[in-house]
């Protein structure tokens, strides 16, 4: 508990770290916020003075600064110069999509990527181990598009065995497929390097030698000393994902934080960039917290360390 605490502490400097970093880049992109909201209507300088006023953007930079920096601990960002409604609401109503997608993902990842890397890590050099690493590497190397244009083409147009595009939990399983087969790839191969290197150790061979069966051994022994590398890939993943998987949003035609982010970026929306990036950033390093925190979890030597 101690040590979760200092933990939770030591957010606070790397969000406000972060959030100065997307406060000081906000105010260098060239534009003028005002003509953005006008978006070309004629407007007298009264009015683009009044409008200024209204958003803060004639007082001082460090004033300006605090404002941000407060409004952001409260998780209020204003309202988006294109749409005029608050941005909290706006990425609420897309941050269900990318969750679903995320989870999706995840799931599709973990199966598929611990299944191939036990196979091959178990069975080192081995047809089974080339088979499995060739899948990872597929996996790995394939572009996002091209895998969700290919799987929409096999099992939405030809097999119709899943709707392409759809709200419901069928619709969520070509774009899951198609974002976990890139992280799967690279899980499975960094698990199939932890178990190899667990299976060469003492206390792997010691319980072998006491009599227990094989897979006791590898999912007691062996698989939980070898799966914390695996989890702080897949925990930096998991943060990427809720950053949104831009391509695969787009190619599936689903609304989600990523596209949003992309929209809001090329119409130089600065309020709705400004909460999309810090949301995400909070997103990932509270993500990173848990994954640290299992470690001890699933590891009594790093608990031990921790309590020492």
């Amino acid at each position: 508990m101690r040590y979760a605490l200092r933990r939770i502490v030591g957010i606070v400097p790397v969000l406000f770290c972060t959030w100065t970093i997307v406060f000081a880049v906000m105010q260098i992109i060239p534009g003028d916020p005002v003509n953005l909201m006008l978006a070309g209507v004629p407007a007298s300088e009264t009015v683009r003075a009044n409008e200024r006023h209204r958003l803060g953007l004639d007082r001082p930079l460090g004033e300006r600064y605090v404002t941000f920096l407060w409004r952001a601990a409260q998780g209020d960002f204003g309202d988006s110069y294109r749409s005029r409604q608050p941005v909290t609401r706006l990425i609420a109503e897309q941050a269900g999509a990318t969750l679903q997608l995320a989870a999706g993902g995840l799931v599709v990842a973990v199966v598929l990527g611990l299944g191939l890397g036990l196979i091959a890590g178990l069975k080192p050099n081995s047809w089974r181990d080339t088979l499995c690493m060739t899948i990872a590497l597929a996996g790995v190397s394939m572009p996002s598009f091209w895998i969700g244009m290919l799987l929409i083409y096999v099992f939405g147009m030809t097999l119709a065995w899943v709707p392409i595009a759809s709200s419901g939990v069928m619709g969520l399983i070509l774009p899951s497929i198609t974002v976990g087969l890139f992280i799967a790839g690279g899980f499975a191969r960094l698990v199939r390097a932890s178990i190899i290197d667990a299976m060469a150790q003492d206390y792997v061979r010691t319980a072998s030698a006491k009599g227990l069966t094989r897979s006791r051994v590898v999912l007691k022994h062996a698989l939980r000393n070898a799966i914390i590398p695996p989890i702080t890939l897949l925990g930096i993943q998991i943060a990427v994902l809720i950053g949104g998987a831009v391509v695969t949003e787009n190619v599936f035609a689903r609304p989600g934080l990523g596209t949003m982010l992309v929209d809001a970026v090329l119409n130089k929306d600065l309020p709705l960039v400004q909460g999309l990036v810090v949301y995400t950033t909070a997103a990932y390093v509270i993500i990173n917290l848990i994954v640290d925190l299992l470690y001890g979890v699933i590891d009594p030597r790093v608990r031990a360390e921790r309590l020492a």
